[in-house]
């Protein structure tokens, strides 16, 4: 097996929005705003090479928003995009066989699908793409607080062309692969862990979305069940510590990966910082 950081590109969230509670004189001071308030945020998938199968998750924003959309969330492609880091791997999209959705928001999930003339199809022709039936339900029947997050043009297309795979709970994708499920941003949410070189590697997603937001209290307002979150988060932390496991950051525009440790008794912070690449 190896594994890959791939950066799919760059974008910005409201800074309060992304630590909730957390009063912006301390977060500022973790991840500093733009004079708009937003905090950078990276897009960085996870790239899965084992024997035949090439597991891509989460795919980032993609290329299919308007102008209006690319100025309110600061899109920037202009150092990465998913297909060109794909290709310096020695990859192209026609080589994916899985995608792991860890769920449909359109940061994770909008380079599902690209346009293609006047038709809307799926990024990865020979790829099954994978996503909790929970979320997919949740997903079409959207509550008003979490709508905005949802197009879609990013994942209908991927059941029109019969790519799409549904599961239910959890499961062992391959040999040490592992999908676990959380209920605390969104319903259905997938994480991903890996057995890697005798280490055990979660892929995070919005569960702790950047190494910033270790501590227990640092629960972002965009969960829809924000004290879910905040038991899933006090379930999964010691076991992040006692294990060693290294967490892998979708969104930290400075840490790709990091070991955490427990200062105090319940103050959970990052580790040493990694790079996957080097284990």
């Amino acid at each position: 097996m190896r594994l890959y950081a791939v950066e799919t590109g760059r974008f910005a969230l409201d800074g309060g929005a992304m630590f909730g509670v957390v009063p912006k004189v301390i977060w500022e001071k973790l991840i500093p705003p733009d004079d708009r308030n937003r905090i950078p945020m990276a897009m960085r998938a996870l790239l899965i090479e084992e024997g035949d199968r090439l597991i891509l998750v989460d795919v980032g924003v993609g290329h299919k928003y308007t102008a209006k959309f690319a100025d309110l969330y600061a899109i920037d492609h202009t150092t990465h995009t998913l297909e060109g880091e794909l290709h310096r791997l020695g990859f192209s999209v026609a080589d994916i066989t899985d995608v792991v959705l860890t769920h449909l928001h359109f940061d994770h999930a909008g380079g599902s699908t690209k346009a293609d003339g006047d038709r809307i199809v799926p990024t990865f022709p020979n790829a099954r793409y994978y996503v909790q039936r929970s979320h997919w339900q949740w997903a079409h029947a959207p509550n008003p607080r979490e709508r905005a997050s949802f197009f879609p043009e990013n994942y209908d297309p991927l059941e029109a062309s019969g790519q799409l795979v549904l599961l239910d709970g959890e499961v062992e994708l391959i040999p040490n692969v592992f999908i676990r499920v959380v209920h605390g941003h969104t319903e259905g949410q997938q994480l991903v862990e890996v057995r890697y070189k005798d280490k055990s590697i979660l892929y995070a997603a919005d569960l702790f979305p950047t190494s910033a937001h270790l501590p227990l209290p640092y629960v972002m307002a965009y969960d829809v069940r924000p004290l879910v979150s905040f038991e899933e988060r006090q379930r999964y932390l010691p076991r992040l510590v006692q294990e060693g496991v290294i967490v892998f950051y979708e969104h930290d525009p400075f840490v790709q990966s990091s070991t955490v440790v427990e200062k105090a008794p319940g103050r959970y912070e990052r580790g040493e910082s990694l790079r996957i690449e080097d284990l």
